[in-house]
């Protein structure tokens, strides 16, 4: 299988990076500079709640596309509102907004992405937009061969496009290129646009988490994590 495959084409958000630790960190800091207790895990479950349906109404047709820090800051202002939050200037706000900008990696992220990029080329397919996604992998470590994803593709995932197009981009046809991601219905949108799939399972992302536990579909790889998906592709 390994020797058809060209490109690996990762979901980052839970996947690579942990992003509730991150989002709970940054409230916190916020919290210390207003002088306010707030539940930041809370707010953090609550901020990444909105993140879904502030994508489908693009999806659905119902708003043109805008980029994900503009979503992420719209429903930021909301979150502030739910708690009771007032103290913070519109740069106040902007800079809260680039607390996804500043993710750390899950422990094996950086070093699996390095083995795989030794034989294939790696690549974001996120819903993040490039500059986030460039600050995250400045910050992190992450050796990104190239920055994919909703803003390079003009589709939020799971819009078959979004898939397809990353393909196109890449110069490789889907059957070249896995997804890899910890989301099962991530990878089961791939599979349906003719995408290799791989999951490994992230079960860190906080005590609400109730799905993705385990890969619950016949995926062409099953990893314990990047390491153990790069060991299985012969990096």
């Amino acid at each position: 299988m390994s020797g058809e495959i060209k490109a690996l084409i990762f979901d980052v958000f839970g996947s690579v990076v942990d992003w509730r630790s991150g989002i709970i960190r940054e409230g916190e800091a916020v919290g210390r500079r207003l002088g306010i207790d707030a539940d930041w895990a809370a707010f953090a479950d609550g901020w990444r709640s909105l993140y879904q349906p502030a994508m489908q109404r693009i999806r659905d047709g119902g708003r043109g596309f805008v980029k994900l820090d503009v979503l992420h800051r719209e429903n930021l202002v909301e979150m502030l509102e739910k708690f009771g939050i007032d103290g913070l200037t519109e740069a106040g706000i902007d800079d809260f907004n680039l607390a996804w900008h500043k993710l750390d990696p899950w422990p094996d992220s950086v070093e699996g992405l390095t083995r795989l990029k030794s034989k294939y080329i790696i690549a974001t397919q996120s819903n993040g937009n490039v500059a986030l996604m460039v600050n995250m992998a400045k910050r992190a470590g992450l050796p990104w061969d190239v920055i994919l994803g909703a803003e390079v593709v003009g589709h939020y995932k799971p819009q078959p496009q979004s898939y397809l197009n990353a393909c196109d981009m890449l110069g490789l046809a889907a059957s070249q290129v896995m997804m890899a991601a910890a989301h099962n219905a991530d990878l089961v949108a791939a599979s349906e646009c003719g995408l290799r799939t791989a999951f490994f399972a992230r079960n860190d992302n906080g005590p609400g988490q109730t799905t993705d536990l385990a890969a619950e579909h016949d995926f062409d790889c099953v990893a314990s994590d990047i390491i153990d998906l790069a060991r299985q592709l012969g990096c």
